[in-house]
């Protein structure tokens, strides 16, 4: 059936459907769209109000009006993936195996690691995903409707419900300030200008209009007669017709792609391969160390039990505590600085960023106006330009604008004295966006005193070119009278003003009337009629000011090996000017049209480059990211606070926004500043590194250590009759060096190693072992030669000797890995570690040294040692340093790095 006649264009409505539809990849009829209609019951919902029943069934059937259905983790789900680590399974694993096999106390410490970790994440996360939930829980906003009630006779009703609450039907009222609740069709519309910004991040306005009609050609964002979930009404009014709601808008197109593309975790990749690696090793390291065990002691049990314990003693068992622990001290850290950390592994994260990107608006910038020069019409200082434009926004009473602030506090800071109070207002043709100028009418006592009389003049102010056409002469420069406003005079204007808005400045044009003050005062109905004749006066120029802060924080993440790119929807010429404003290059800068007319090689070469890059859409800005990302190889944090900025947010490594964000933009980003600044970055920055920076020390220390000492354990039961270390024995060295390493998340960080970026290296953590690893295991083996030799230590008689000096050489070897691998400088002497970590160095080694003189040494099997064992346990140990030192400095020349 044809569609019926209509007085204005509902085409368009279903124009935005088909639209919408392609967006989301939808290709069904216009009858089977949940929430549209056949075009018989379309006019019928079009022209009439749903009833309270007919709004509830449908809200049942389409469900809550919410862009996108966004949870937060239960707390099963966090507590799942805190208990998931791969060296949580392998702990657990042997501890299983240690009840199997007898050994209930080394099974049991190691539950007790697992759990002490667990807990100590699922804390720090459950409770900042608590902390965030309150943060983006969605603000009740109440819309007006129509609705008719009644079963006999129908009566209409303007009610107020939620935005959950608007179904596909609802005839919605809307004035300035609010929110469209879905996609919506107008039906009337009177002076409305609506902000897109939370869609296109574009800061201008959009006029609507409800009668006109589009052709299916026009970009979606351009429909004139459609006004889009998530915008808002900056002036006017009317009423619309919601044609999609939910899942259905526009703006849940723009979700399409969130959560389906994270960027990978090279740290995790690389602490499973670790994994991987060490239960390969861990396999024939065992099973190799039983079968020799077996052939010497022909004790099965106690072979088996005997591998069990060098296996527990090659897992870096503190690796999921000390990372935990690690993040969750950066996380308090960084809530001192205002900050909400929803994932912890953000914190790793922004140590290992390398570009940041972000808009300008809000964050380089103050997000008000600042004025900064009155022009003539030649481009010259002009005092009479300020006096008009001051008067005109002191009497201004209607819709003041933060351009009017500006310009009063440019003239009361700059001492300008206006008097005006000589001045009376007698009527404001107010500011709307068709005119896009405002008028003020007033007058004062004439000059001439003698005479009585009265000047009355208008002065209108606005957007230059509306105010420019409305003026018919312009006032000569030299002489101050009023001369023809020519064509090439207002071209020169023009290109004047366009070299004006090249340097980021905006502009308003400033004209004024003489009225005649013979009769008295009234004003004509046709305010367009009564706005001519005028005499253009110049112009205001403003601009949004950066922050005080913006450029010395630019600096210092510049210091730090981060590098700034500002992805923004506004225009091109204002964001190459607050770049220089705060240093940024604008050496390459590119624009969203020009990347849609790249190839893929040229678009990711360009973006590789370019530092500014304007008008972005926020699918180019999610691009932009991936490209940085694949191509780039970079860790990318993303600062937004948009709607439009969610792709982004949710494919960055690192995901900011703020407090005040758009509820979705908080949903998907890691990080939620109170404050957007970004010093707070800066030291989000530096608390990143120094988490990254104790984590692979711990990684690089206890796997050198513990396949030292694995492989020294091996060399050693090969060549003695008997085991090295008892289980016990083996299990109490390794508890002790695992406690004093619990101490590492507060050990302090070099300062060129925090200067920058900090990436975990694939290749770096296998040469790092090769070259290092060897050292450990040369002087364990020279222990062993020394007490095999010096001590006759070879027979079974003598194993209680043996097992005393060498559980008392391994515990203090480990202990001494620590301050060997946690600086490229000498230890000790260029380089202290933290007072915590020495504290523990120094508890463990005595309570290792004191174990065999003590009671429970008895009970463990130990005896005294001779004072001669302790100093050849000196010359032992600074041996140890200086050819570990050495291999340090030649590894440091090779790969130009160390941790």
């Amino acid at each position: 059936m044809a569609p019926p006649t209509r007085s204005f264009d509902f085409c368009a409505g279903l124009c935005l459907e088909e639209k919408l539809m392609e967006g989301q990849g939808l290709r069904q009829r216009r009858s089977s769209t949940l929430g549209y209609t056949p075009w018989r019951s379309l006019t019928r919902i079009w022209f009439s109000r749903l009833s309270f029943a007919e709004a509830e069934r449908r809200l049942k059937e389409n469900g809550p009006n919410v862009p996108i259905d966004y949870s937060f983790p239960s707390w099963w789900h966090i507590l799942w993936n805190a208990f998931f680590h791969p060296f949580n399974i392998i702990l657990i694993v042997l501890s299983v195996i240690s009840y199997f096999t007898s050994d209930s106390p080394n099974g049991c410490i190691m539950l007790v690691l697992v759990f002490i970790s667990v807990s100590l994440r699922f804390y720090q996360e459950y409770g900042s995903s608590k902390a965030a939930m309150k943060l983006s829980e969605f603000v009740r906003c109440p819309v007006k409707v129509q609705r008719c009630a009644g079963r006999v006779y129908q009566t209409e009703l303007v009610v107020q419900i939620d935005q959950r609450d608007v179904v596909p039907g609802d005839i919605v009222i809307f004035e300035p300030g609010d929110l469209f609740p879905g996609d919506v069709r107008l039906l009337s519309s009177k002076h409305l200008v609506v902000s897109q910004s939370s869609l296109t991040g574009e800061s201008w306005t959009t006029e609507k209009t409800a009668d006109i009609r589009e052709d299916q050609s026009t970009p979606l964002l351009d429909l004139k007669n459609i006004c889009f979930m998530g915008t808002n009404v900056v002036s006017g009014g009317g009423t619309g017709l919601v044609v999609s709601t939910g899942s259905k808008t526009y703006m849940s197109t723009m979700f399409s792609n969130i959560g389906k593309k994270q960027p990978p975790n090279d740290f995790e990749d690389g602490v499973r391969r670790i994994s991987y690696v060490l239960v390969a090793v861990m396999l024939v390291a065992v099973t190799v160390i039983v079968v020799i065990d077996y052939t010497t002691s022909h004790d099965l049990t106690a072979s088996f039990l005997f591998g069990i314990s060098v296996a527990s003693a090659l897992t870096p068992q503190m690796l999921p505590l000390i990372v935990n622990t690690s993040l969750a001290k950066g996380a308090l850290a960084m809530a001192k600085d205002r900050c909400i950390i929803k994932s912890l592994s953000a914190i790793r994260d922004m140590g290992s960023m390398d570009i940041l990107c972000f808009d300008k608006t809000g964050t380089l910038t103050m997000n008000r106006a600042i004025m900064v020069n009155h022009l003539d019409s030649l481009g010259l200082s002009k005092e009479k330009v300020l006096q008009f434009a001051f008067l005109s926004s002191y009497f201004k009473t209607d819709q003041k604008y933060p351009l009017d602030d500006a310009i009063l506090a440019h003239v009361y800071t700059n001492g300008y004295r206006f008097q005006p109070s000589k001045w009376q207002k007698l009527d404001e043709i107010p500011f709307d966006f068709i005119r896009r100028r405002v008028s003020i009418i007033m007058e004062r006592e004439a000059e001439d005193k003698s005479r009585h009389s009265f000047e009355r003049v208008m002065v209108t102010k606005g957007a230059l070119e509306e105010v420019m056409k409305i003026c018919s002469s312009i006032e000569d420069v030299d002489s101050g009278t009023n001369i023809t406003f020519t064509s090439e005079r207002y071209q020169r204007i023009l290109n004047m003003v366009e070299e004006i808005s090249n340097e980021g400045l905006g502009v308003i044009g400033v004209a004024i009337k003489s009225l005649d003050t013979e009769t008295s005062y009234q004003r004509k109905d046709n305010d367009e009629t009564f706005e001519s004749d005028m005499v253009f006066l110049g112009l205001i120029t403003f601009f949004d000011p950066p922050k005080d802060s913006a450029k010395q924080a630019l600096w210092r993440l510049a210091e730090k090996g981060v590098k700034a790119k500002v992805l923004t929807g506004d225009s091109l010429s204002l964001a190459i000017r607050v770049c220089k404003e705060v240093g940024i290059r604008t050496t390459h800068v590119v624009t969203g049209p020009e990347l849609e007319l790249l190839n893929q090689e040229s678009f990711h070469e360009t973006v590789k480059r370019a530092t500014v890059l304007a008008r972005l859409t926020p699918t180019q800005k999610l691009r932009v990211v991936q490209s940085l990302q694949t191509v780039g190889n970079h860790i990318v944090g993303f600062l937004g606070d948009g709607v439009n900025d969610s792709l982004a947010l949710d494919a960055a490594n690192v995901g900011i926004s703020v407090d005040s964000a758009a509820s979705v933009a908080k949903d998907f980003a890691d990080i939620i500043l109170l404050e957007k600044d970004l010093n707070v970055l800066i030291a989000g920055v530096e608390h990143g590194r120094l988490t990254f920076g104790n984590t692979m020390k711990y990684i690089k220390m206890s796997v050198i250590a513990n396949l030292g000492s694995v492989l020294s354990i091996l060399i050693a039961t090969v060549c003695l009759k008997y085991e090295p270390l008892t289980p016990r024995q083996l299990l109490t060295q390794n508890f002790l060096y695992s406690v004093g390493q619990i101490a590492i998340p507060w050990d302090k960080m070099e300062e060129d190693a925090v200067k920058v970026p900090q990436k975990w290296s694939q290749k770096g953590l296998p040469m790092f072992i090769l070259w290092n690893g060897p050292v450990c295991t040369i002087f364990d083996v020279s222990a062993l030669l020394f007490l095999w030799f010096y001590y006759k230590a070879d027979g079974v008689d003598d194993s209680m000797f043996f097992h005393s000096a060498w559980f008392i050489e391994g515990l203090l070897m480990q202990t001494l890995i620590i301050h060997l691998i946690r600086t490229e400088k000498i230890p000790f002497i260029q380089d202290l570690a933290s007072w915590p970590v020495l504290c523990s160095t120094v508890l463990i080694s005595a309570i290792g040294i004191a174990i065999p003189f003590t009671p429970i040494g008895d009970v463990m099997g130990f005896v005294e040692l001779p004072l001669s064992y302790f100093g050849f346990l000196l010359v032992l140990f600074i041996g140890y340093l200086f050819v570990g030192q050495v291999v340090k400095r030649i590894y440091i020349m090779i790969y130009k790095r160390w941790l």
